[in-house]
């Protein structure tokens, strides 16, 4: 797997959304978008971080963001999750991996001295070309919206 950073383009995307509504980056072309990689639906970091860009999500489209959040949680999970903190935006159910394999953020993660693979948390905001402006590697959860709005 080979890391994407900024001036490259974006892997394509073609899937569906919590609620089973085709998403494509392909249908946001001409839109800035933010494209956040998750570990898990309802964790504290992942419920901060997803709360922090909802309580934004007005300014985010103001400067005209799209956001949209990655996991390899299933529909039924993200379904809850998004109705739980009311999440104004699509959320993608990567349960075979395809996306996140594909940006380069599934890999080896240690949690008090143990070692496991999963979802390494990066934000990638893609230009209205589809070209990778910023990788945001080092996520604060709580304050995620303006670490994405002063990049």
């Amino acid at each position: 797997m080979s890391a994407l950073k900024a001036g490259d383009k974006a892997p394509a995307i073609n899937t569906t959304d919590h609620d089973g509504n085709p998403l494509s980056l392909s249908s946001l072309k001409g839109r800035k978008v933010v494209l956040y990689f998750y570990p898990k639906d309802d964790t504290p970091g992942c419920t901060a971080e997803a709360c922090s860009l909802r309580d934004n999500y007005r300014q985010l489209l103001d400067q005209g963001y799209s956001v949209i959040g990655v996991s390899p949680d299933n529909q039924k999970l993200h379904q809850k999750f998004a109705e739980k903190h009311e999440l104004p935006f699509p959320l993608i159910a990567d349960v075979d991996k395809k996306v996140i394999k594909d940006y380069g953020v599934w890999g080896l993660k240690k949690f008090m001295g143990r070692e496991y693979e999963g979802v390494i948390r990066t934000t990638f905001i893609i230009n209205e070309s589809g070209i990778i402006d910023e990788v945001i590697s080092k996520v604060d959860t709580k304050n995620h919206a303006f670490q994405v709005l002063n990049s």
